[in-house]
C-alpha cells in the first residue's frame, strides 16, 4: 500500500467516527495536552486505534486525537506528536498532518514547548512564531513528490500566516497578554543544546529552540493549509542561567501557564 493510501485510510477512519469534520486542527506540545480535554461533545481516539498512526511515547504527550467543539467550531486536537529523535523518519513524523490535510483541515495551529534563546523571554511566555530555522538535518519533502499532496517546490515565504499571527495578537490582547514574536529553531534532539550551541543559535537569529514543529509546518504548507505556530517558553536555554535544563521543568512550566494557554487558543479559534 502506498503512503498516500495509508494516509487516506487513516483520514477515512476518523471521518467515520465524527459527525462534523473539522476544518481547524491543533497539535499540542509537551505538557499542553489538557486543551483536548476541554473540548465540548468530544470524540477521543487513541492513536493506536487509527490505521498506521505512529505512537507517541514521550512523557507529556497523551497520544490521542480528540474532535470536539470550541466556541461553536469543530476542531481536531492532537494530544501528542511523534518526534524524529524517537527514531522515526520525517515522513512518519508528519503522518498526522498529512491525515489532517486529507480530512479537510484548512487551518493548523502548531504548539510546542521550547527553550528560550532570547534572554528577554521569561519562562512561561507564549511566543508567536514568525519564522523558523530548520537545523534538524532533513526535510519531510525529500523523496518522490506525490502531486496529490502538493507541489514539488512549495513556497515558504509566508509559511506562518500573517493573518493568523494578527489574530493571535488580538486574542492575546483580549486577555491582557502581550505576545512576543520570534524565530523558532528546530534541532534533532533528544539531548538539550550545549551553551555553545545556544550562543550560535542566538547569533543566527533564533529566539527559541525545540525539537518539533518545523517538519509539520512544512508539510502543512505543502498541502495548502494556513499555519500558526505558538511556542510556550518552558525553560531558559543552556548557559543562560546557572542550572541544568530538565524535562520536569518543561512540564511544570507548561502546567503553570495552562490557563493563559487555554484562553489564548479559545480566543484565536473564536476569531477564525
Amino acid at each position: 500500500m502506498s503512503y498516500y493510501d495509508q494516509v487516506k485510510e487513516a483520514a477515512d477512519a476518523i471521518r467515520a467516527r465524527v459527525s462534523d469534520v473539522p476544518r481547524i486542527a491543533i497539535v499540542l506540545g509537551s505538557g499542553l495536552g489538557d486543551f483536548a480535554g476541554s473540548l465540548a461533545d468530544r470524540v477521543s481516539m487513541p492513536y493506536g486505534e487509527l490505521p498506521y498512526w505512529p505512537a507517541s511515547r514521550v512523557i507529556g504527550h497523551d497520544g490521542r486525537l480528540v474532535v470536539g467543539g470550541v466556541r461553536g467550531r469543530t476542531i481536531a486536537a492532537l494530544a501528542g506528536r511523534s518526534h524524529a529523535y524517537e527514531g522515526h523518519d520525517l515522513r512518519t513524523v508528519t503522518f498526522a498532518v498529512r491525515v489532517l490535510g486529507l480530512l479537510g483541515v484548512k487551518t493548523l495551529i502548531l504548539t510546542n514547548a521550547a527553550g528560550g534563546v532570547n534572554t528577554a523571554f521569561a519562562a512561561g511566555a507564549l511566543m508567536v512564531i514568525d519564522d523558523h530555522i530548520n537545523l534538524m538535518g532533513g526535510n519531510p519533502l525529500v523523496g518522490a513528490n506525490d502531486d496529490r499532496f502538493g507541489p514539488r517546490f512549495p513556497d515558504l515565504t509566508d509559511l506562518y500566516s500573517p493573518r493568523l499571527r494578527r489574530i493571535a495578537d488580538e486574542a492575546g490582547g483580549e486577555h491582557g497578554m502581550t505576545l512576543p514574536h520570534g524565530v523558532y529553531a528546530a534541532v534533532l534532539g533528544p539531548s538539550y543544546e550545549t551553551p555553545a550551541e545556544i550562543r550560535y543559535l542566538r547569533t543566527i537569529g533564533a529566539d527559541a529552540v525545540g525539537m518539533s514543529t518545523v517538519p509539520e509546518a512544512i508539510v502543512a504548507r505543502h498541502m495548502g493549509m494556513d499555519v500558526l505556530g505558538i511556542s510556550c517558553i518552558t525553560n531558559t536555554a543552556a548557559g543562560v542561567l546557572p542550572h541544568a535544563v530538565d524535562h520536569g521543568e518543561v512540564l511544570e512550566t507548561a502546567r503553570r501557564v495552562r490557563g493563559e494557554f487555554l484562553a489564548l487558543l479559545e480566543g484565536i479559534i473564536g476569531r477564525l
